[in-house]
């Protein structure tokens, strides 16, 4: 869903006490990058480089420049600017929004917006949202559970189990992210962040029982908004006769957004308790955080021991000569 204007106001009418001046059509305009600009070399007459797609904004600074400015240039000037369809203005700094730059805006069907928060930290907040708003972004068919503070992501065939795991760990005091629907952000750190949809936040299907409301029956403290994806489990049915990986020495990487992360492919079989499995799989992912890595160190005192098995015996100490035997008597 594209970014807009109006989603911005909307967004940040709190936060940042922002508000719409003028130009209410051009709340349509759709928001592309999370990069802003501030106008002021393009108030001064130079358009050599001015980045249209970006939001402008004016500050303390630009205000008192422009006021500096006769009647006739600063007309002549917010034509130059507005031919070269800009997303939008925002006037921080609690600055009254020009006049002649909120009537020239609104005929040209774009908007200005105000907020009497400080031009950096205006600035600072707008860049923090767009970059979590435009971040690339896709949903994956799963359950996404805060185990042991490790963002665990089940995925799996439809019927497999996954939202019976999830319930099994909500029941031992992990909490839920989001269910069937899981919604995935990369960020510009390169971390993939995971969230439910608004529609079906904290609600979990569970086939004989329908559907329920976690954050009711089991209170606030079991769901949280979001959380970062650490670690993928991949449910798969037992297939008889098939290796699975018994050591954990080769880490195996599930890509998403082009970030890779580690993933356990866990066997469904009668009998098998998933949920201590997810346990595991995330103290054992903190575990390796912390630089222990159990395979590896089993790994090597097995070969250590091996070593020490086919050295060769150590060669007696030699006694004394004949001679030496014979001066000592």
């Amino acid at each position: 869903m594209p970014l807009t204007l109006g989603t911005l106001l909307e967004d940040l009418e709190e936060p940042l006490s922002l508000r719409l001046v003028s130009g209410g059509a051009g709340l349509e305009r759709v928001i592309k990058t999370p990069d802003l600009n501030r106008p002021g070399l393009a108030f001064s007459g130079f358009l050599d480089w001015f980045p249209p797609d970006r939001l402008q904004v004016v500050g303390k600074t630009e205000v008192t420049f422009w006021k500096t400015l006769p009647a006739k240039v600063r007309q002549a000037r917010i034509q130059e600017v507005l031919k070269l369809k800009p997303v939008g203005f925002i006037v921080c700094h609690d600055q009254e929004p020009p006049r002649d730059i909120c009537a020239a805006a609104d005929a040209a069907g774009i908007s200005v917006l105000a907020s009497p928060v400080p031009t950096m930290k205006c600035m600072s907040e707008l860049m923090l949202h767009l970059e979590e708003k435009l971040a690339p972004s896709m949903t994956v068919h799963g359950s996404l559970m805060d185990t042991y503070g490790v963002g665990v992501l089940i995925l799996g065939d439809s019927g497999i189990g996954k939202s019976e795991c999830a319930l099994a760990l909500l029941n031992v005091g992990h909490r839920l992210v989001a269910d069937d629907v899981v919604e995935i952000r990369r960020t510009p750190e390169k971390t993939l962040l995971g969230a439910g949809i608004k529609a079906l936040r904290y609600h979990m299907e569970i086939r004989g029982l329908g559907i329920v409301d976690i954050q009711r029956l089991f209170g606030a403290r079991a769901v949280r908004e979001h959380k970062l994806v650490d670690l993928v489990v991949q449910l798969v049915p037992w297939e008889p006769g098939k290796l699975y990986d018994r050591t954990g020495l080769e880490q195996q990487t599930h890509t998403i957004l082009d970030v890779a992360l580690p993933i356990h492919v866990v066997p469904v079989k009668t009998g098998r308790n998933l949920a201590v499995l997810v346990e595991v799989a995330a103290m054992n992912f903190r575990l390796k955080q912390m630089g222990v890595n159990p395979a590896e160190s089993l790994d090597e005192a097995v070969l250590r021991e091996v070593a020490r098995d086919n050295a060769p015996p150590p060669r007696p100490a030699a006694g004394p000569s004949r001679h030496k035997r014979h001066e000592e008597r």
